[in-house]
């Protein structure tokens, strides 16, 4: 032990203090617990910094400058439209500060003790807390392991200057005249298009049979082809073999149809998938259980194999959503509290914010079928909806699912525009144990893009209104 590290007692101890993590600390420290949160990098995590939140301020800098050049059918027309890069990005970095600043500000009010370092655990109670000056030992009743991911990279495609991961192509400083995505899944297509509608040439290589995986075909189609009237090429059952970097840009060498093709570019972003970074923080001395690819096993109760630890986020199985990691967070820090919380994944929704937006909760069709269900599904377009034709956003559908013998609302998916925001009703019916019917009466207000769901619930009840029965 260094001299003078006399061990700081604490009740909770939560490592990482991204949205799983300062979720937790905020949600313990409201039961009552003393809580010590240790951050190695940036207050908010990747989300807020490098994720979710920059990524998002992007993609609306894209769509308003898509807007600002296409709106003639709607009466505008706009000349020599530019786009100030170095702008776009201050203002994707005032967002992340406002929100990581915001963040700060709440552990503190909440009396969070914030510690800057990195985490390395001695024994079941005990961590110690690392920076390049010092280290300070940690005692805890109870710890969260709220760690998160970090990109995976390939061997062929190591991270450099040119060769990008998501957080380097949220932070260039040039908008890329010809931008290469490997990797079509959410982040790889989120960029792709954020990019293409800043004005890049992006293309897509994607190893498997179609982009999107995990979404349903119908609705990736809708995608696929606005990703087409944009001029993004995708290239689907390709492998990407490697790639040759020079100070200008890169050429990146891909097989695809059986030939060996190259495609030039200024940047190649390699987006093909994460990884739970659950090493060199002495995990071994717990003897935790762990699962497959370096995740951490849990019960429901997010609770480890070592009673008074606790994991939650991206270091455990499951979608690598930021709202997922938020809610384990809570639930961890209940059962701590000694309530008796546990996680139900069935109305958790996933969003990808590509043109249109796509939005999905609960079972599609082909799952309920595959749990024994007999379902009763139906959708309806955004094109007959008034608000969607006032708006110019006419391209998409809601769909329900439900159980036919009662209307029980399964699952719900969403592409078009407001896909983000729309689903949350539809994930509170689930969670509510709602029918189809209960959405069909639940007046809503016109014209707006919320009727859509209560017009697919019609659909499904075999009565629609404002589109023709089959």
């Amino acid at each position: 032990m260094v001299v003078g590290d006399f061990p700081i007692e604490t009740d909770t101890l939560v490592i990482g203090s991204g949205p799983g993590g300062y979720v937790a600390a905020i949600r313990a420290a409201q039961l009552g617990q003393k809580v010590t949160i240790v951050e190695r990098e940036e207050i908010g995590g990747v989300c807020l910094n490098v994720g979710c939140i920059p990524s998002k301020a992007l993609i609306s800098v894209g769509h308003r400058f898509e807007q600002a050049k296409h709106s003639d059918d709607m009466g505008i027309t706009a000349n020599d439209v530019t786009l100030d890069f170095s702008k776009a990005q201050a203002f994707k970095e005032s967002v992340v500060k406002k929100l990581t600043g915001g963040v700060e500000g709440l552990l503190k009010g909440n009396k969070v003790e914030l510690v800057r370092g990195e985490a390395y655990f001695v024994d079941g109670n005990t961590v110690k807390v690392m920076d390049e000056k010092s280290s300070q030992t940690y005692t805890f009743k109870h710890a969260i392991i709220a760690t998160g991911s970090r990109p995976v990279e390939i061997p062929s495609f190591k991270f450099s200057k040119r060769v990008l991961s998501s957080t380097g192509a949220l932070n260039l400083q040039e908008l890329p005249k010809k931008l290469v995505v490997i990797g079509g899944g959410y982040i790889g297509t989120e960029l792709g298009t954020a990019y293409a509608n800043l004005g890049s040439e992006v293309t897509i290589i994607e190893g498997a049979d179609d982009i999107l995986a995990g979404f349903e075909k119908q609705m990736t189609t809708i995608v696929k082809k606005g990703l087409k009237k944009k001029g993004v090429e995708v290239v689907v059952k390709a492998s990407a073999k490697g790639v040759e970097e020079t100070d200008s840009g890169v050429t990146v060498t891909y097989e695809a149809g059986g030939e060996e093709k190259k495609a030039e570019a200024d940047y190649v972003l390699v987006t093909v998938g994460r990884r739970p970074n659950t090493d060199e923080m002495g995990l071994e001395e717990l003897g935790l259980k762990m699962a497959d690819r370096g995740l951490i096993d849990v019960n429901e109760q997010c609770r480890t194999s070592v009673d008074n630890i606790f994991a939650i986020g991206d270091v455990v199985s499951g979608p690598q959503l930021a709202h997922k990691a938020s809610y384990e967070g809570k639930v961890a820090a209940e059962v701590i509290g000694g309530q008796t919380s546990i996680v139900d994944y069935m109305a958790i929704p996933a969003v990808c914010f590509t043109d249109p937006e796509l939005a999905t909760v609960g079972l599609s069709e082909e799952q309920a079928k595959k749990e024994g269900y007999e379902v009763a599904a139906g959708k309806f377009p955004f094109g007959a909806n008034g608000r969607a034709l006032a708006l110019n956003a006419t391209e998409g559908f809601v769909k329900l699912v439900s159980r036919k013998s009662d209307g029980l609302l399964l699952g719900a998916q969403i592409v078009g525009q407001g896909a983000s925001d729309m689903i949350a009703e539809l994930g509170l019916a689930i969670e509510a144990g709602m029918t189809v019917e209960d959405i069909a009466m639940t007046i809503h207000a016109h014209p707006t893009l919320g009727e859509i769901a209560m017009e697919a619930a019609e659909v499904v009840m075999g009565h629609p209104i404002h589109i023709l029965s089959k």
